[in-house]
């Protein structure tokens, strides 16, 4: 046989080869951020004009995530917000729409104090996506209704409504039971953990 057909043969392997990587790439790619997501990957996923260009998204949010510093909130901290929440609840009784605005904006403060940049709201619950997936379209349908509370929609079941949706996501921002680290992060905390494990092993059969 020729031995440019056995160089054909071997691009031809090659290239085959090649795309059985990329494609286990690609799910693995895939079922990591369907795990780190959850919902938010298939509303993502539904918004986007192709599923690539929704998964560059999603991790584009977890490398902007990472460059941000985010830390939990103190003790203090935390009473003083919960404090603060059970004053907006009982704002709400006379001044359902102020106490909606108080609630958006003490979330808000909250955000900030662990870290969050808050300029820009759809910017906000990209960041939020990341770390709270679960809660976030809470974040974006209570923000809706605050909206459309400003704009004359402001019947008290809608502003009850919000109430609601912004609460899921306060409880978390305040919790310190939530305070889970990205996937990565847990990966990479993983492997620190099964080196030092390796290390202290090795010292003691020294």
């Amino acid at each position: 046989m020729p031995s440019w057909v056995w160089v054909l043969i071997a691009i031809a392997v090659v290239a085959v080869l090649a795309v059985a990587v990329w494609r286990a790439l690609a799910r693995r790619r895939t079922g990591r951020l369907q795990q780190q997501f959850g919902s938010e990957y298939d509303r993502t996923v539904g918004k986007a004009d192709s599923r690539r260009d929704a998964e560059a998204e999603l991790q584009a949010r977890e490398e902007r995530r990472r460059q941000l510093e985010i830390r939990p909130l103190s003790q203090t901290a935390r009473d003083r917000y919960l404090q603060n929440w059970r004053g907006v609840q009982a704002q709400f009784v006379d001044d359902p729409r102020g106490a909606v605005a108080s609630a958006d904006s003490l979330i808000q403060s909250v955000m900030a104090e662990r870290g969050y940049p808050v300029e820009d709201f759809d910017q906000r619950a990209a960041d939020i996506s990341v770390d709270h997936p679960q809660v976030v379209e809470n974040y974006r349908q209570g923000h809706r209704l605050a909206q459309a509370s400003t704009n004359g929609g402001d019947s008290t079941e809608d502003l009850r409504k919000a109430m609601r949706q912004y609460r899921a996501l306060f409880d978390e921002l305040v919790d310190p039971e939530t305070e889970q680290p990205m996937a990565s992060e847990q990966r990479s905390n993983g492997d620190v953990a099964a080196r030092d494990r390796n290390q202290t092993a090795r010292r003691r059969v020294r």
